[in-house]
């Protein structure tokens, strides 16, 4: 397939992730939590299905992380949005707002009015994996997806990969797009870039609660990870002035920072 794809295919595409019954597991579980609800978001109807790709069919850089979260995307329906004021979904867009890439500096529901500019969200798995631990076989399941839809991105020229699990899909999917991976492999690692094909890779910790607030992630880091991989994309991004006004974010309670005693951050989940 070539890498000239369009808006069209593109929501062909979203209609059959959306539909997508093919793991057991994961179905049982996105439903039981949609079902189950979080006392916070119990008057609201959870999406409860898996969580197509959003952003600009244009997009020069596309961002993957590793899966929908039980109360953020498998609530909203939209990748890294309504994890709430601290989680990833807000960090990473308050880091493409700086340079001028998102509308609005956090995501908190599908008709929050966020738009992105050259920029595409996706994800290794697209429904939310019990314990944020998918299964090998599951992550081999939704990997065409992730093939197509970086060969239907026809303008995409990297891809920012966010945490370990991320990062291996990335690699596979561009082995299977028939780009030839460096040898040795590329190793994650924060930061890291490399060249496969036409595509930058570049790897990132993932901006998770369990890594910005434990020290893991400075917010600083992060932002300078995302914005030279939007110039390796041939993105022009502006730096906003201290003195231009800011979206503000709607009121929202904060999350308590979570146990220190966390897992990996490479094993944390795309909200």
């Amino acid at each position: 397939m070539g890498r000239s794809g369009s808006g069209s295919s593109l929501e062909a595409l979203r209609r059959r992730i959306v539909s997508c019954r093919k793991c057991p597991r994961l179905v049982d579980f996105r439903e039981e939590v949609a079902r189950r609800k979080r006392r916070a978001f119990a008057d609201e109807e959870y999406w409860g299905r898996p969580v197509p790709g959003f952003g600009d069919p244009g997009a020069r850089l596309v961002v993957a992380g590793l899966a929908p979260a039980a109360h953020g995307a498998n609530r909203t329906g939209r990748m890294f949005t309504g994890d709430g004021p601290r989680g990833a979904g807000d960090t990473l867009m308050r880091a493409l707002h700086g340079i001028g890439l998102a509308s609005l500096p956090f995501a908190r529901s599908r008709d929050d009015g966020l738009s992105l500019r050259g920029v595409y969200l996706t994800a290794a798995l697209r429904c939310v994996p019990p314990g944020n631990r998918p299964l090998a076989r599951e992550l081999e399941n939704c990997l065409p997806f992730l093939v197509e839809e970086l060969e239907l991105l026809g303008k995409a020229k990297a891809i920012l990969a966010l945490g370990r699990v991320a990062f291996g899909a990335c690699l596979k999917a561009l082995e299977l797009m028939g780009h030839p991976v460096p040898r040795p492999r590329p190793a994650f690692g924060h930061g890291a870039r490399y060249r496969i094909g036409p595509y930058w890779l570049v790897a990132s910790y993932h901006p998770s609660r369990q890594n910005t607030q434990t020290g893991r992630l400075s917010e600083e880091s992060f932002r300078e990870v995302v914005a030279g991989a939007a110039r390796l994309a041939g993105l022009r991004g502006h730096i906003r002035s201290k003195s231009a006004p800011e979206a503000k974010a709607p009121p929202g309670k904060a999350p308590s920072p979570p146990s220190r005693r966390g897992r990996s951050p490479n094993h944390r989940p795309a909200r």
